[in-house]
């Protein structure tokens, strides 16, 4: 690969040539650079003059100041993502003789020693039933760009310890996560390794968290957007119900009702307000002043419209996930991105989410 001179004022000449990346086409080349003494590799998303932001080749984004880098240089006029073997390497030089990694398909995963044919396979068909949802309802989802990595720690307290390092509060109460930042999922193995312990929690935490995974790394959302989070969370509890997940065993409706969500959803739909879809589709606020109710809220909507309107649904979703790269999403913009497919008759459209609803068993 060629390289260029190193430069010799950093901050400043990177944040300019960063800022020069729609004109000269850089997202398409690949520099090496330090960023607090790691070398990493990757090509450029956006900048300002006092903000970087980088796509690495494991997939990850840095978000930097560019006086922050140092010893940088262009490594290649293309981007590439790093191979399976290459992210395989990295992944064992980062976790240590105590884990393996296990690659199957579209999946690295990190887990405990001894534990390769409990979780790779998983990962894998829970894929292929994802990509099968999305092909009978008319859309093909993208081949993902990166190894989809997973982390699987063998203990609670090491997982928090690793989620708190990672940015994520309250983590007491956290079984898994997704993080659009470095495009991993991490969870703990809940059965602790012992053998003949129900493995319904471990399943139940990848399916929610693998499902925002696959979604941003095949084409349904936008990681360098902002998705509203309703479309993120009704989308990956849907696909909780054993009838989502694998629709090719659970044919009937029934299975692919999530009973929690359900629940939830009667529980708070006589404080529901009159206008509760304009609001969610507006807006992420309920998920932090009201998160059970949003969670249900996000998951009834997207079933209903998924079900009813499962051509529509794709159809915002891929609205959704067309807004501009690290842009604002405004409330009136994201009305019209949903009343554009669904229309803006907002009470004929929850009278038949209510009718719908109220006919599930």
């Amino acid at each position: 690969m060629a390289s260029s001179r190193y430069s010799s004022v950093p901050g400043l000449a990177l944040g300019l040539l960063f800022l020069a990346a729609p004109n000269l086409l850089l997202a398409q080349q690949t520099f090496r650079l330090q960023l607090s003494g790691r070398w990493v590799e990757g090509t450029p998303l956006a900048a300002t003059e006092s903000q970087a932001l980088l796509l690495a080749r494991d997939g990850r984004i840095w978000d930097f100041v560019p006086a922050e880098a140092q010893n940088y240089s262009k490594s290649s006029s293309t981007f590439q993502a790093y191979s399976q073997a290459e992210m395989r390497g990295q992944l064992m030089r980062e976790f240590g003789k105590s884990f393996e990694v296990s690659g199957i398909g579209h999946y690295l995963v990190v887990h405990p020693a001894g534990q390769k044919d409990l979780w790779g396979p998983r990962f894998e068909e829970l894929y292929r039933s994802f990509v099968h949802y999305f092909n009978t309802r008319g859309f093909r989802p993208s081949e993902p760009r990166f190894a989809m990595i997973a982390i699987v720690f063998p203990r609670q307290a090491d997982f928090q310890r690793a989620a708190t390092a990672d940015g994520c509060q309250n983590v007491q109460n956290m079984l898994g996560y997704y993080s659009p930042k470095t495009n991993r999922i991490a969870l703990f193995d809940a059965t602790a390794g012992r053998a003949g312990v129900d493995w319904t929690t471990n399943a139940d935490t990848i399916i929610h968290e693998a499902t925002h995974q696959m979604a941003f790394n095949a084409g349904l959302h936008n990681r360098f957007g902002q998705t509203p989070q309703w479309v993120c969370e009704g989308l990956a509890t849907m696909f909780e119900a054993p009838g989502v997940w694998n629709g090719r065993v659970h044919r009937n409706l029934t299975d692919r009702v999530n009973r929690k969500q359900l629940a939830a959803f009667r529980r708070f739909q006589p404080r529901r307000s009159a206008n509760a879809i304009a609001e969610m589709v507006s807006s992420d606020r309920a998920f932090d002043s009201s998160p059970e109710a949003a969670y249900a809220e996000a998951w009834a909507t997207s079933f209903f419209l998924s079900e009813h309107e499962p051509r529509k649904y794709v159809q915002y979703l891929m609205k959704a996930a067309a807004v501009k790269d690290f842009s604002a999403y405004p409330a009136p913009q994201r009305l019209k991105d949903f009343t554009d497919i669904f229309g803006s008759n907002f009470a004929l459209l929850d009278s038949r989410l209510q009718r719908f609803i109220g006919e599930l068993k």
